[in-house]
């Protein structure tokens, strides 16, 4: 019988991303809070930009998003939010959303996935993804166990499997 594998990747669903900045805009527009503070938030590429006219404020926008972020299932690691920096007479908070993982993070995870995991279970990485691969299927459902109650300081999705 052939071996049983499945992917572990780090992707972003892009159209969710953009729904929940949306959503903030609106928020951020109707919210009595936010009145008069400037408050914006915008996307270009990668980089998700909030300005406000105070720190505080263009903090409590970072937090709205991160509230839409875990409303719409993304998480919160694929967010890389920079400290607040005064641009004239403005702040801004520049946040990045990382996708895909790092050779040094593949190999992590492949160290933890030998060290830890079930004899027999073999992972690759391939590019920006790993292929974890096994006879047996149940091995492969320990890894995935494993792998969710490891503290990754990147998120990780389980795709491919067959």
């Amino acid at each position: 019988m052939a071996d049983s594998s499945f992917d572990i990747v780090s992707k972003v669903e892009w159209q969710e991303v953009d729904n929940a900045i949306n959503q903030t805009s609106r928020e951020i527009a109707t919210r009595f809070d936010f009145k008069n503070v400037g408050a914006e938030i915008s996307r270009s590429g990668e980089t998700i930009e909030m300005k406000a006219s105070g720190e505080e404020r263009v903090k409590a926008v970072l937090d709205v998003l991160q509230s839409k972020f875990i409303k719409r299932g993304l998480s919160l690691k694929a967010l890389d939010a920079k400290e607040p920096q005064l641009s004239g007479k403005e702040y801004k908070i520049f946040a990045n959303v990382k996708e895909g993982i790092s050779q040094d993070d593949a190999k992590k995870v492949a160290k933890i996935i030998r060290d830890e995991g079930p004899k027999g279970v073999k992972a690759q990485v391939q590019g920006d993804e790993l292929r974890v691969s096994s006879k047996s299927r149940d091995d492969l459902q320990a890894v995935q166990a494993l792998l969710k109650g490891k503290d990754l300081d990147f998120a990780i999705q389980f795709v491919n499997y067959r």
